[in-house]
């Protein structure tokens, strides 16, 4: 329900700006974690797509203001680890990330001049995650309800939220097929303030206390080396570690964008672009 309120108020923002200076695009691409559970970028087996809806609103012509809603799946397994300690761990997670942020860009060159402009771009948003993993006869199970590391059962251990707050940045390059229509590729990454993206960040809590606090499912999904062939059956003695809360979770977008100019109601944002000039199009330019 608040993602769609959200969409909503988005659309509504659109239709409020002044025409002529507003940009509506998509993107897409790849999308990729890296955390406890997976240390290397662009794994091969690892990597699934994002989908994104984008606006622009000109500031300057160097200057845009972004607002975004990306949608994405990212996991991680022990399984593709090269370090022996880390594949008998064997834990697994997966989850859909839903994205809203507002992020500033600015362009080394003026589109409206040249065709071709790296640019940069930093913002702050907010993002929804619900990790989960499967058992060894594939039920789908989310994992935050667990605590499988104590979370809410220890007082220096708590609970983790689903929304949480990123600071999205990065770069790219943008070409200008024409002056409405702009086409671009990005590598996007994604500051996060929660190492618990994956379920995984700092040490085992006492099986019997997890036991008596969340159950026998929450058990098993907090250590699973027992189904690791030749794992340790025996569950971990309270505060071993688990995870590594040092370094925070992190994942990242890398695809292409294609944004259009549209003129909304004919037209009526009263803006002229270098009205009397010669446009880098080669045609003189004209009150929109």
């Amino acid at each position: 329900m608040k993602t769609v309120s959200l969409f909503i108020f988005l659309l509504v923002t659109i239709f409020s700006l002044p025409a002529q200076r507003v940009h509506i695009g998509i993107a897409g691409g790849f999308a990729n974690y890296n955390g406890d559970l997976l240390d290397r970028l662009y794994p091969k087996k690892i990597t699934n797509g994002f989908i994104g809806l984008t606006v622009h609103y000109e500031l300057q012509d160097q200057i845009l203001l972004r607002g975004s809603y990306n949608f994405a799946r990212v996991n991680g397994s022990d399984t593709y680890s090269k370090k022996p300690n880390l594949q008998e761990r064997n834990l697994q997670f997966e989850s859909a990330v839903s994205e809203f942020a507002i992020t500033g860009e600015y362009y080394l060159f003026n589109l409206y001049e040249r065709r071709l402009s790296p640019y940069a771009f930093i913002g702050l948003g907010f993002f929804h995650f619900d990790p989960y993993s499967y058992d060894t006869v594939g039920r789908k199970v989310f994992l935050q309800p667990l605590s499988t590391e104590g979370q809410g059962i220890y007082p220096d251990k708590k609970p983790y939220s689903l929304w949480q707050p990123v600071v999205p940045f990065g770069g790219g390059i943008k070409f200008a097929l024409t002056e409405n229509l702009r086409i671009g590729f990005e590598l996007g990454l994604r500051k996060l303030f929660t190492d618990y993206l994956d379920d995984v960040s700092t040490s085992y809590p006492d099986q019997n206390d997890l036991l008596a606090a969340r159950g026998q499912t929450a058990v098993d999904f907090s250590y699973r080396a027992d189904e690791y062939p030749g794992g340790d059956p025996n569950f971990p003695a309270k505060d071993t570690q688990r995870g590594g809360a040092e370094q925070k979770d992190m994942y990242y977008f890398t695809g292409l964008t294609i944004s259009f100019r549209p003129s909304f109601g004919g037209g009526g944002g009263g803006r002229i672009k270098g009205f009397g000039k010669k446009s880098k199009f080669g045609c003189p330019t004209v009150p929109l």
